[in-house]
């Protein structure tokens, strides 16, 4: 499991005046007209948080299994005997398998859930002798991608071969007897590409 949290906080605390001030929130915050000595107040908070899970589970599984055998070849009971040539066997198996899973584009795509900031105003006028004025604005975006890739492959290539018999008897004149030949052959290629 692989996780990649990002997160961005901004905090901005400003009293008597936010003239100018770069703020995340879609409100307007204005205190005016104030008593003396009064205690004014105006506390803004903006949070997102955007949350993504991506499961991915591939498997392969490639079973081959093969058996070859050649003739028996066999020259007796003659006067003169002749040849005798059992014919060839072979085996082959090639596999090829590729697995492929990316998830760049959920990430992107989380990223771009949190939107763009919008801009945030606070003002303050009119305020008595002695009093306290102060705004708060706090904004929080938080990003939690979590992928789990699950990517499994299995070849199993099982494959047999067996040469017959050569024979020569009961004969006058011996002749000749060749069995075939027996080959094995297997290629198996796998790629497995995981992007996140």
């Amino acid at each position: 499991m692989k996780q990649r949290i990002f997160k961005a906080a901004a905090a901005t605390a400003a009293a008597f005046t936010l003239a100018g001030a770069s703020l995340v929130s879609a409100q307007t915050a204005t205190i005016g007209t104030t008593g003396p000595g009064s205690n004014n107040q105006v506390t803004s908070t903006e949070s997102k948080v955007v949350a993504a899970t991506n499961n991915n589970m591939v498997g392969v599984n490639n079973a081959n299994a093969q058996n070859s055998a050649s003739g028996s070849a066999d020259v007796s009971g003659n006067t003169n005997g002749g040849s005798a040539t059992s014919g060839s066997a072979s085996n082959s198996s090639s596999s090829s398998t590729t697995a492929s899973v990316n998830n760049s584009s959920a990430s992107v795509a989380a990223l771009a859930g949190l939107g763009s900031p919008s801009s945030q105003t606070a003002s303050m006028n009119t305020t008595g002798p002695n009093s306290n004025n102060q705004v708060f604005q706090t904004s929080t975006s938080t990003v939690s991608l979590t992928n789990n890739n699950t990517v499994s492959v299995n070849n199993v290539n099982t494959q047999s071969s067996t040469s017959g018999t050569a024979t020569v008897s009961g004969n006058t004149n011996g002749g000749s007897a060749t069995s075939g030949s027996t080959s094995n052959t297997s290629n198996t290629s796998t790629s497995v590409s995981v992007s996140n």
